[in-house]
């Protein structure tokens, strides 16, 4: 078994240039984003095997997708090209260096029109990790049914699952996400949330206590990601606790995907889940200083760098 194997939707991504509002930017920068292929990037930048299924529209955008994924060297032989809808889109505003707004036009998009029929099962069947977020089943039944196949073909397998909730309040109320999110908890080898994430699935206390909790609920290992306080992972009896990098942070969109990238690409190596959480804190610290979902991941080599003293010119 090798590599990670995701699904999930990715959009093309407008962003103003600077900060303000939108309708007072004259240009916009065009790339790409999606929390499971921001995870595939990550992986494939620390030298991880990742591959990405999913469903784009057949056309330019869709095109840019493909050619952005192929190019960080992630497979998207298994991508659907869909000529019955456009790919959908985000449009980002940066209205102060610390405050951002992202409106999204993805209804009735491709992400909600994955079908259980899209799965590779032989690729998935054959990875090493199977990685799945909140975001898809939010889309609509079809999507859903999607996730829930994907995650029956890698357990029939013996593939791992991990399982990020990655929340969206703008797809769905906490009612209806709350028993889809508790269910793929309960079916998740690795589990990832936000300590209000967890909260929201009738999970409370500490972080350290929530680790504890969600590991007794399925998952074998539990990590609650704390942003800017750091983050918390729990593997059977033990619990282990790191602070965040002392970075300026520029933009925090990414920021999750890029410390979930790190987590798995170290553990499908072999690495204990204390050095895993230790990279997932570095590619973290290292997204949050670059613009962009998913620019800002880090390659093996490069985590060393937050280490350099301040004006460090690499020759």
């Amino acid at each position: 078994m090798t590599g990670l194997v995701t699904l999930g939707e990715m959009l093309g991504l407008l962003s103003s240039p600077g900060i303000g509002l939108l309708r007072h930017a004259s240009t916009l920068n065009l790339s790409v984003g999606g929390a499971e292929s921001n995870v595939a990037i990550g992986v494939a930048r620390l030298g991880g095997d990742a591959c990405w299924i999913g469903r784009v529209g057949d056309d330019p955008i869709g095109d840019l997708v493909v050619s952005r994924l192929a190019g960080e060297r992630v497979d998207v032989s298994h991508v659907v090209r869909d000529p019955m809808t456009p790919t959908a889109l985000m449009i980002k505003e940066t209205r102060t260096p610390s405050v951002s707004r992202v409106c999204y036009y993805r209804l009735d998009g491709p992400g909600t029109r994955l079908s259980p029929d899209d799965l590779p099962s032989e690729r998935i069947a054959h990875a090493a990790v199977l990685h799945v977020t909140g975001i898809t089943p939010a889309l609509g039944r079809s999507a859903e049914d999607t996730v829930r196949a994907a995650v029956d073909i890698a357990q029939a397998a013996g593939v791992a699952v991990s399982f990020d909730v990655n929340y969206r309040s703008g797809l769905w109320r906490p009612d209806e996400a709350r028993p889809v999110l508790r269910d793929l908890l309960a079916r998740a080898d690795v589990f990832f949330a936000g300590d209000d994430e967890a909260e929201m699935l009738g999970v409370t206390g500490t972080p350290e206590q929530q680790a504890r909790a969600i590991a007794e609920l399925g998952p074998g290992e539990s990590v609650i990601k704390l942003g800017a306080r750091g983050a918390v992972a729990a593997f059977g009896d033990e619990v282990t606790t790191l602070a965040a990098c002392s970075v300026q942070a520029v933009d925090p969109v990414g920021a999750g995907d890029a410390f979930v990238a790190g987590y798995l690409a170290e553990r499908m190596r072999g690495s204990p889940p204390g050095a895993a959480l230790g990279t997932a804190i570095r590619c973290g610290a290292f997204a949050v200083q670059t613009p962009g979902d998913w620019e800002g991941s880090p390659t093996r080599t490069e985590l060393a760098h937050l280490d350099a003293a301040p004006g460090t010119v690499l020759r």
